[in-house]
């Protein structure tokens, strides 16, 4: 979507592979499937955003990728490779240091996962050390070339600040420069300009396209705002009800929709798609624990046919790049994606 720069090459390296991943949270004796056969790839250099309501699936996929769904969620299947390597089952010490050092997350509230007590420069140069990236004589100097990084004016007075003497549009910044100091690969940026002003939501967003452009990162953006959405990404995936239910290049998913609830969505979004008139979409997402058989968006779907409501759409491959899941795209015409190498690339060694 975005134009200030060629997207990344269909044959660039993949960097992470998700295949099939399940988490599922116990409540009273009822497992409530959160996430459900969730796949996708990012490739090197590639921004690729997780689209959908709250409650969709989106932080708790990305939280799955690190395996940091604690009790009463747990992983139930499917699997996350990275390099090579199966995060699902991977030993925790090894585990433990791809997380912050290859693979980074930066939380949606920075005001509580920053600590109170230590000033953001003593934050980043902890994280320096204990990702092995710089001994003390140089973390400092490090510390403030990733506040520069960021675009914190006056770097050095800046750490010495404690988080509640920073505005929203800081701390957020303080918190990617955190992520940053382990020199991750892969980005997860869950919810990166929630609560911030239009102002300072444009000037996230351009941090985060050049870093992404400039430096050498993957960044997986999980959003609800399209708007965001629009200007980051490369491609995007659309959840519902824990499920993707469309996955294409960002700028044919957002501008011609596939899925009956990627309308319904952009439609409800001033200006989000010229063409669609403004309109909600009815009635509520599902209860994770009360799923119908048939699709999850069966009943608030103004196009539902009467299969909808007992089978479960399979992934249809829609041209070469783009797949939906439903029963709209007539399957005489279509590619099952399970049969198709073209949404598949083999992980790096």
């Amino acid at each position: 979507m975005r134009d200030d720069r060629d997207p990344p090459a269909t044959g660039a390296p993949v960097v992470l592979q998700v295949d099939r991943l399940t988490t599922v949270f116990d409540l009273g004796g009822r497992e409530a499937p959160a996430v459900r056969s969730v796949s996708f790839v990012i490739r090197a250099g590639e921004t690729l955003a997780l689209v959908g309501e709250s409650g969709s699936g989106k932080s708790v996929t990305a939280l799955s990728l690190l395996r940091l769904i604690h009790p009463p969620g747990r992983i139930t299947g499917g699997s996350v490779l990275w390099k090579g390597q199966d995060l699902v089952r991977l030993d925790e010490r090894r585990l433990h240091q791809i997380r912050g050092r290859e693979i980074a997350l930066v939380l949606q509230d920075p005001g509580t996962a920053l600590n109170p007590v230590f000033t953001i420069g003593d934050q980043i140069i902890e994280t320096l050390l204990a990702h092995g990236v710089a001994q003390r004589p140089a973390a400092r100097a490090r510390m403030l070339e990733l506040l520069d990084l960021v675009r914190i004016q006056d770097p050095k007075r800046r750490a010495a600040d404690y988080p509640h003497q920073l505005s929203g549009g800081l701390r957020q910044r303080a918190m990617i420069a955190l992520a940053l100091a382990g020199d991750p690969a892969l980005l997860i940026a869950d919810e990166p300009t929630t609560g911030l002003d239009a102002t300072t939501q444009s000037k996230i967003v351009d941090l985060l396209r050049d870093l992404v452009g400039h430096h050498n990162l993957s960044l997986l953006l999980i959003s609800h705002d399209l708007a965001v959405v629009g200007a980051c990404a490369d491609r995007v995936a659309v959840m519902y009800a824990g499920q993707i239910i469309e996955e294409g290049p960002a700028r044919a998913v957002l501008h011609t929709p596939g899925h009956p609830y990627t309308r319904g969505l952009l439609a409800s979004v001033p200006g989000s798609a010229p063409g669609i008139p403004l309109s909600g979409i009815e009635g509520s997402p599902p209860r994770l624990c009360e799923l119908v058989p048939g699709c999850a968006f069966a009943p608030r779907c103004p196009e539902r046919l009467e299969i909808c409501e007992t089978v479960m759409p399979e992934p249809w491959m829609v041209g070469t790049e783009r797949i939906t899941r439903c029963h709209l795209h007539d399957p005489a015409q279509l590619v099952p994606a399970a049969a198709t190498d073209a949404n598949r690339a083999d992980p790096l060694p």
